[in-house]
């Protein structure tokens, strides 16, 4: 994640997000930089287009909280409709073993 954050940071900066620059953030920052993992990253970066990823991505999560709510609330009346099923049931069975 930190080599992430490094890119983000000098993306945001306005700072080209080069092999250098990225290694520079993350030896600065303590961390001991990996030039595989470095290469990696930047291999994976080319071509994609931040400001639209980063946009897209603080929309997701709002989105996705409510469904999440509507699912618990779909469960609890599944639940309480399952107790309820359960319970007519066995009254009609006991008052059909008085008339048996």
């Amino acid at each position: 994640m930190e080599y992430i954050y490094g890119a983000l940071l000098l993306h945001s900066a306005g700072k080209e997000i080069d092999e250098e620059n990225l290694k520079k953030v993350l030896t600065d920052a303590g961390v001991n930089a990996d030039d595989a993992r470095l290469k990696s990253l930047l291999e994976s970066m080319k071509g994609v287009n931040i400001d639209e990823v980063l946009k897209n991505a603080s929309a997701a999560p709002v989105a996705a909280a409510p469904a999440k709510e509507e699912k618990k609330a779909e469960k609890k009346e599944e639940k309480k409709e399952a107790k309820k099923e359960e319970t007519d049931s066995d009254a009609m069975a006991g008052l059909g073993s008085l008339f048996g």
